[in-house]
């Protein structure tokens, strides 16, 4: 288990929830606190989550932002 998944509200709830927002279901983009994400589920747990469902995340600043299909990413910049 992460250090970080420290939390009373369980990871199948916490997943359930940032993949069913409507972005996450019309294969758009959306964006939660690294804090967030590691107390609630733990990055191992979510990195599987991404796997699974063939996203891609990236992160910055303490962000995560979540590409919610399995278009190629580019960096621009």
């Amino acid at each position: 288990m992460d250090e970080f998944a420290t939390s009373p509200l369980s990871p199948e709830n916490y997943l359930r929830d940032i993949f069913s927002a409507r972005a996450a279901r019309e294969g758009g983009v959306i964006r939660r606190k690294r804090r967030d994400i590691y107390r609630f589920v733990g990055r191992a747990r979510f990195e599987d989550e991404l796997r699974r469902r063939g996203f891609h995340a990236v992160e910055n600043g303490g962000q995560i932002v979540i590409f919610c299909n399995d278009a190629p990413i580019r960096l621009i910049l």
